[in-house]
């Protein structure tokens, strides 16, 4: 893509071949706004300034592409190096430009305080100081991953820290810098919230007698699981994210598998688009984190060797159909149509994967994990214990 003679002259960091975002201390993420802003005021100082538009990099499906492994089945998602365009001039995009500029003030100025807010926060405060350009906290959102796509480091090197609805619970103990270490089993059918501070999650001890780490979609149905201490049966440790797993879980979960390689890690989510979608995430990261995708799937830890972990899918799976009596099985909704054919076009899906996606296409049903309780409140402990016993994970 052709540049105008100004803005190649600005580098921005985005010059580099290889699409990620850098884990940076607070000093050099501050340098990299202060080289930023001063490339963006020479271009408007030089005789013939032409700042209109910033190259970005590109974070739609189109540009994401496959890391498939070699050695091992594990496969992740990342972004090349194809650019899309921001543009001063065009009334559309405007706006969006002066947006990267002023989250990268108050990133600025957060680095500078030695403080950490989450991007909620960060809403709030612009929509005091900038109220022209701030209405919702989607275009936060998308002013964040512009100036991590614009800055090529990571939105908690810039002070923003993940919020976090993760939950953990189950045969693992956290030890916390300078705290005491915390048993996991002890906290009841609520579990320990996982913390949304990325460095605090990385130095924090673990320490695990489980053989097994399952992932929870729902909320309720890790409730239940918690308390009929089912970890005491099959000794696991359970994590939830409430749905769609946020940075900070996936964080936590990634630490997990590489503090303990050998833990099968195990999902448990409803037989519907939306439940695949969700243990997808887990398995190969997400397009709309932009940068930072692989930093989450793909990591030791932030500062290390990269070895990726491997999500198995336990349930709810075709072949539980007749555990169900058919008067729970719920027609697909629309959304569940739309989901069902974005993951259709995934290249990463598998081809497993696929067949049980076609067959939820084909059916028109959806199952929902607690439509097990059929069998009795008490029946989700059995359900895992015999799908672990017999292997049947995919």
């Amino acid at each position: 893509m052709e540049e105008d003679a100004g803005l190649s002259s600005m580098k921005f960091f985005s010059d580099q071949n290889t699409s990620y975002a850098d884990i940076l201390p607070p000093h050099e993420a501050r340098a990299r706004i202060e080289v930023s802003v001063l490339n963006l005021l020479r271009a408007l100082n030089s005789p013939d300034p032409s700042i209109s538009h910033l190259s970005l990099i590109n974070r739609k499906r189109s540009n994401s592409f496959i890391n498939q492994g070699i050695l091992t089945d594990v496969s992740y998602i990342f972004l090349s190096s194809s650019f899309t365009k921001s543009s001063l001039t065009n009334a559309k995009t405007a706006k969006a430009f002066v947006r990267v500029w002023k989250v990268m003030e108050m990133c600025f100025q957060i680095l500078l305080q030695e403080k950490r807010v989450t991007q909620r926060e960060l809403f709030y405060k612009l929509l005091c100081e900038s109220p022209d350009y701030f209405s919702s906290q989607i275009e936060v959102n998308r002013s964040v991953q512009d100036v991590v796509a614009l800055l090529r480091c990571s939105r908690f090197s810039l002070g923003i820290m993940a919020s976090t609805r993760g939950l953990v619970a189950g045969r693992l103990s956290l030890q916390e810098p300078g705290k005491e270490a915390v048993d996991c089993s002890a906290f009841g059918s609520s579990g320990f919230a996982i913390s949304g501070d990325l460095n605090l999650l990385d130095n924090t001890i673990m320490t695990c007698d489980a053989r097994y780490i399952i992932l929870v979609e729902k909320h309720a149905i890790f409730h239940r699981l918690v308390e009929d201490r089912v970890f005491n049966h099959i000794p696991c440790v359970f994590i939830t994210a409430k749905g769609y797993p946020d940075i900070a879980t996936r964080f936590f979960l990634h630490r997990m598998s590489t503090t303990f390689p050998d833990l099968p890690i195990l999902a448990l989510v409803d037989w519907n688009p939306a439940g695949l979608a969700i243990l997808c995430t887990f398995k190969f990261g997400s397009v709309g984190m932009g940068l930072e995708a692989y930093r989450y799937v793909y990591v030791v830890t932030v500062f290390g060797l990269s070895v990726a972990c491997n999500v198995k899918w336990i349930g709810l799976r075709g072949d539980d159909l007749n555990l169900i009596p058919e008067e729970s099985l719920v027609p697909l909704k629309a959304k569940d149509s739309q989901i069902a054919k974005s993951l259709l076009s995934s290249k990463i899906l598998q081809e497993n994967y696929r067949e049980e996606l076609s067959l939820m296409i084909e059916t028109g049903k959806r199952a929902e994990i607690e439509a097990l309780y059929c069998h009795g409140y008490n029946y989700l402990g059995k359900y895992i214990t015999t799908k672990i016993v017999q292997g049947k994970y995919i």
